[in-house]
C-alpha cells in the first residue's frame, strides 16, 4: 500500500494533462476575443461605408 501512495504521488503525468488543458483554454479564450474584436470592427467599416454610399446616393438622385 505504501509503494502504491508513493507511486501515485511522484506520478506527474496528470498534472501535466491539467497544465496543458489550461494552455489549451488561454489560447482559446484570446483567439475569441481577437476573432470578436476584429468582427466588430469589420461590422463598424462596412456600416461607416455604407452610411456614406447611403448618403452619396441621397445627392444623386
Amino acid at each position: 500500500m505504501k509503494n502504491l501512495f508513493e507511486r501515485f504521488v511522484q506520478d506527474e503525468s496528470g498534472a501535466t494533462a491539467i497544465e496543458y488543458g489550461l494552455i489549451a483554454a488561454l489560447i482559446s479564450v484570446a483567439l475569441i476575443t481577437g476573432a470578436s474584436t476584429l468582427g466588430n470592427t469589420l461590422g463598424d467599416q462596412f456600416q461607416s461605408l455604407s452610411d456614406k454610399m447611403n448618403a452619396a446616393d441621397a445627392l444623386h438622385p
